[in-house]
């Protein structure tokens, strides 16, 4: 992590606990049920929602949503890496900026920045539409998206691809639904059945 993305999360922390005695609204971890079916975006939304609710139930020690800064929203994107399945070369792999390795390398698996980005925005507007306020929405605090880019840049550039963005059409938005949908499912049936065997201190 870079001296800026460091300084914000404590920044992040700090102020985290400063205003604590100053909100007295309440956040709720468990909306309640819609009467109208839910379409694919919100049912991801209610599912990355239910799992960071989990997560922080797991937290050692276990942690309230209250108290949750964007300090602790990093914890958790680094928490994910280690179920990641993108490929992301060090700088001393020899397949490092090349997009089509054309042999195995031991470089780790992380995840996708495109999945984290969906996955932040996705819990932010959660913790807002629950009850949480704008201005303390850990997960769009300076850090988080300090943090997000660096990871945006670093696998760019070890993975040699540039993120642009993409024409919109049916097709390839299907697609990229039917992927964060997928992606969510794994993620909160990762999170509840094995964050006990991994605590954070």
């Amino acid at each position: 992590m870079s001296a800026a993305v460091a300084d914000a999360a404590a920044a992040a922390c700090a102020s985290s606990n400063n205003s604590d005695h100053h909100n007295h609204r309440s956040v709720s971890l468990s909306p309640q049920p819609p009467s109208l079916p839910l379409s694919r975006y919100e049912s991801q939304k209610r599912r990355d929602w239910n799992t960071f609710g989990q997560y922080l139930k797991n937290h050692r020690p276990p942690l309230a949503l209250s108290r949750c800064s964007g300090a602790h929203v990093l914890e958790f994107l680094k928490y994910l890496d280690q179920f990641g399945k993108t490929k992301v070369h060090t700088q001393n792999c020899p397949f490092f900026g090349h997009p089509h390795p054309p042999a195995p390398c031991p470089c780790p698996l992380k995840q996708a920045w495109g999945s984290l980005d969906a996955l932040i925005g996705r819990l932010r507007a959660a913790f807002e539409e629950n009850g949480g306020e704008p201005e303390m929405n850990p997960f769009g605090a300076r850090a988080v998206r300090l943090y997000l880019r660096e990871v945006r840049n670093a696998q760019a550039k070890a993975r040699g691809i540039a993120y642009e963005k993409k024409k919109k059409g049916k097709k390839p938005q299907q697609q990229h639904q039917n992927e964060q949908l997928q992606y969510s499912t794994i993620l909160s049936k990762v999170v509840q059945g094995e964050v006990h065997a991994n605590h954070l201190s």
